[in-house]
């Protein structure tokens, strides 16, 4: 509501609620005219005073987003690392594990970075513009410009732009889905509603923003804007609802603080244990404690997880779905429920027909809407029992054809390369209908039309057809059946009853036609003259058809173990039906939203599980769904395109909204966003974050025994109180150029077979199991014997320490490279997938040239402290000892294999 200052303000207890009020208590309580609407000086006032009227979203910062790439239990202890080495005075130690944790953080961020900027590109459009009345002149302005107390004129096609109240409705109906989710449009007034407690799609006389107007003219005054509007008020009710962290980051955590704590508990222990033995001075010994610490710190991991993710953002960009964080990608392949809209995204919010009942008859109709990708699509014809059936043979289906095409007021127009319908859906049925058997657009030749009214049941118009003044009337099959028995006494009730309930238990909307034949005197309509002499010739059954791909996208999830669940605003019946046709489930059980709230959450947590269609629900309802899912610990997400979709997009563990159709609010609470509006691309991501997370595990498994035998060499040395064989440098060295080059080999790694038929991954079971543990034990240990057992041999030899680190250094790389090809896939390394990954064999080029700069250019041998070494201790015995590496991971993935297998 508004004060006379024109501020947006609610009512006070004393004052009625906006659609009571008559139309000069709205001229009273918002201070206008409703003639001339407001004065320029006035609106320009409350512009300045109230702002623009637009739903701005709070926008994270650049600089908060890149320190949020520092909150890591890793990074927190390479920090401390790092001070203690720069306070020690040693330079080169302190400032490469500096970069490190630069780098690190310098991948996160602009990978979030580029996500959000492909984002801002889908929410480039044009913004709606709308006539308004001021100073008692029309002007055209944009939406963002309206403030509360502005007159304006809607028609046809419009968007909207602000909450308002109708003073003036000439067959007025809007498309209000986005907010209430359903599909048919509904009727507008004028007149005051008499009750003080009105739902809000009860409020007739209103129009809300971001609704769109699907037929006839009205004249409205603003009464809310921006935030103060209903969609304004649903955004900011999602403000309240706290994002999770998703299931890998979940892990993630666990497993960093989990190593985080046994490393530092090591050190504590192995330093005291130093100070008690007195075999290093304090200064060495707290070098050789950074030393065990660096070494056995996985830094690579943030960096290589931010790297796996990010190639799997940029892969799903390719593939048309936006991920606005990189962790997202990965929690629809953990997903083991599909929360979906049905509206837009199951179906094509396209309404068609599909049979037609004549009298004698029953009928087909192919074809599915009226679009191909962005092409008009009018390809179908009708059927008589499976065969071509030409119209024109049948006079009472030749009149229902033409009657379709004479009443409806909907057309099919280009906006933006988009095809859209301009009109009410109903009617652009019965238009695509007639254009589809016709192959052109209806010539009408109207003298009076009647509106539809919801009281009557059905709408009428005059026209001059065939040469005769004809009268033809489309509605409710109950109300036209009965004018058309009363004037009929061989009517054939039966007929039509048993075919109406045929139909709309397949879930269709049925609209009846009819015509009746007039004096060319008559030229004008009215209620009374309708039903004397009136011909019922059939009957429409219309559906929202399914999208072609939601079909073989719901049964390729049903497949790999993920649920399809539908949430709709319509009724249970139409739902039920849908997903029949969708093949939702086996078994089809709905409940409807008044069901759910006769329950408290409790009993909804119990029964939830039981349900796969929700009909007839709120925004409220979809939000208590989701909750009472992830109460049974499902992983879920939520697909959906409107502002009542908004709240249950973010509670879940991953929202999906439509990039073309959805609405901003949408957009800004999920977290992927389709760019094509196409159900399938969620298999793909279904499918991609199995495999992104299959990649991370694997380098997990990777990292973590190559980082623990670096930290081992060091905690063994030290224990045995001889010289350490490896440098802080060189074993961030090993980690970093790991990150940089060998890991990335995981990446390129094919998804394994049978990733879509395993089930969704159990998030509780984290990253690791038990053989894993084992696996990352003997391989830590085998990896570091080796390169203590070489040192060892080097130094007792006569070898410079410098030339036993940079052979152990050595040994740790190719232990590295020859477990990579153990860990590459489930298979024997020795198999018909070993050359499927090309890229493994040029990165581990890269890494080998690499290491011969570290050994042989001078300037790198001062900063990582080694020294030129002949080929065969430098190069034969670390490729023996990665070789005996193999062999003996080998042997453990057999047993892996035939472990599983039994």
């Amino acid at each position: 509501m508004s004060d006379y200052s024109g501020k947006n303000t609610k009512p006070s207890p004393r004052s009625l609620p906006v659609w009571q009020q008559t139309t000069s208590q709205l001229k009273a309580t918002y201070k206008t005219d409703v003639e001339v609407g407001l004065t320029s000086e006035e609106a320009k006032r409350r512009f300045e005073k109230n702002g623009p009227n637009e739903l701005l979203a709070k926008k994270q910062s650049n600089f908060i987003r890149f320190i949020k790439q520092f909150n890591n239990s890793i990074i927190y202890i390479l920090a401390v690392a790092a001070i203690v080495t720069l306070l020690m005075h040693h330079y080169s130690d302190s400032i490469v594990i500096g970069l490190v944790i630069i780098a690190n953080a310098l991948i996160g961020y602009f990978q979030e970075v580029q996500a959000d900027n492909a984002l801002t590109k889908i929410r480039e459009m044009l913004l709606s513009e709308n006539y308004v009345f001021r100073d008692g002149e029309k002007h055209q302005l944009p939406a963002r410009e309206l403030v509360v107390g502005d007159l304006v004129n809607l028609e046809a096609g419009d968007a909207v732009p602000a909450d308002l109240r109708l003073i003036s409705a000439d067959n007025f109906k809007v498309q209000e889905s986005i907010l209430t989710g359903e599909t048919g449009s509904v009727n507008k007034i004028e007149e005051p509603i008499d009750q003080a407690d009105l739902a809000l799609a009860d409020r007739q006389n209103m129009a809300f923003a971001s609704t769109a107007v699907t037929s006839g003219s009205a004249l409205g005054i603003v009464i809310a804007t921006a935030t103060d509007s209903e969609i304004g008020h649903i955004q900011q009710s999602v403000v309240n609802v706290k994002e999770k962290p998703t299931p890998l980051m979940q892990n993630l955590n666990s497993l960093g603080i989990g190593l985080s704590i046994g490393i530092v508990v090591a050190a504590i222990l192995l330093f005291g244990l130093g100070m008690w033995t007195h075999v290093y001075s304090l200064p060495a010994l707290l070098i050789a404690v950074i030393t065990m610490v660096v070494g056995s710190m996985p830094e690579g991991l943030p960096a290589s997880t931010s790297v796996v993710l990010s190639m799997g953002v940029k892969k799903m960009t390719t593939q048309h779905a936006i991920v606005k964080t990189l962790p997202a990608v990965e929690t629809l392949g953990a997903v083991d429920i599909v929360n979906t809209d049905k509206t837009g995204t199951l179906t094509k919010n396209e309404m068609t027909v599909t049979q037609v009942i004549t009298g004698d008859h029953h009928y087909d109709v192919t074809g599915v809407g009226f679009t191909q990708g962005d092409q008009l699509d009018l390809t179908g014809e009708l059927q008589y029992h499976g065969k071509p059936f030409a119209y024109q043979d049948d006079p009472g289906l030749n009149w229902l054809v033409n009657i379709s095409g004479q009443t409806t007021d909907a057309a099919l127009i280009e906006e933006n390369g988009q095809w859209q319908l301009n009109g009410e859906p109903t009617d652009g049925a019965l238009t695509v209908l007639y254009q589809k058997l016709t192959g052109h657009t209806p010539e009408v030749d109207e003298i009076d039309s009647l509106p539809f009214d919801s009281a009557f049941g059905f709408s009428a118009r005059l026209v001059r057809f065939n040469g005769e003044h004809i009268l033809m009337v489309k509605g409710s099959p109950a109300t036209l059946g009965k004018m058309a028995a009363a004037g009929n006494p061989d009517f054939d009730d039966s007929h039509w009853e048993r075919n109406l309930t045929r139909l709309a238990n397949d879930g269709l909307r049925v609209v009846a036609l009819g015509y009746q034949r007039v004096p060319e005197t008559m030229t004008t309509i009215t209620r009374e003259q309708i039903g004397a002499g009136l011909q019922l010739v059939g009957m429409v059954g219309i559906m929202d058809p399914p999208r072609e791909e939601t079909v073989s996208s719901i049964k390729e999830l049903r497949q790999a173990g993920v649920k399809v669940k539908m949430i709709t605003g319509d009724h249970p019946d139409t739902a039920g039906a849908i997903a029949k046709r969708l093949g939702l489930d086996d078994q089809i059980s709905a409940i409807t939203g008044p069901e759910i709230n006769e329950m408290n959450d409790d009993q909804l947590k119990n029964c939830i599980d039981n349900y796969n269609v929700f009909a007839r629900t709120t925004p409220a309802d979809k939000l208590r769904i989701v909750n009472a899912q992830q109460a049974n610990g499902h992983v879920v997400s939520m697909t959906g395109d409107g502002v009542n979709d908004a709240a249950a997009l973010k509670q879940a563990n991953i929202g999906v909204s439509m990039g073309i159709k959805g609405t901003e609010v949408a957009k800004e609470a999920a977290n992927m966003v389709l760019a094509n509006d196409d159900f399938a691309t969620i298999v793909k991501a279904v499918r991609e974050g199995r495999h992104v997370f299959d990649n991370i595990r694997k380098t997990i498994r990777f990292l973590l025994p190559t980082s623990f035998a670096e930290g081992l060499i060091v905690m063994i040395s030290i224990l045995m109180g001889q010289e350490l064989p490896l440098f802080p440098t060189q074993l961030l060295w090993i980690n970093m150029v790991s990150a940089l080059t060998i890991q990335f080999a995981f990446i390129f790694e094919p998804p394994e077979d049978g990733i879509m038929t395993r089930g969704p991954r159990n998030v509780k079971a984290g990253l690791l199991n038990r053989l894993d543990i084992i696996e990352i034990a003997y391989v830590s240990v085998l990896i570091a014997g080796l390169g203590i057992i070489a040192f060892d041999f080097a130094t007792r030899a006569g070898m410079s320490v410098a030339l036993g680190s940079t052979m152990t250094l050595n040994i740790v790389i190719f232990g590295k490279i020859f477990y990579l090809f153990n860990l590459r896939n489930a298979h024997p390394v020795i198999s018909k997938h070993f050359f499927e990954n090309k890229m493994a064999f040029i990165i581990v080029g890269i890494l080998l040239l690499l290491q011969v700069g570290i050994i042989y250019l001078p300037f790198m041998q001062s900063i990582f402290h080694t020294a030129p070494i002949n080929f065969f201790y430098g190069w034969v015995i670390p490729a023996i000892a990665g070789f005996i590496v193999l062999v003996i991971t080998e042997i453990g993935k057999l047993w892996r294999i035939k472990h599983a297998a039994a």
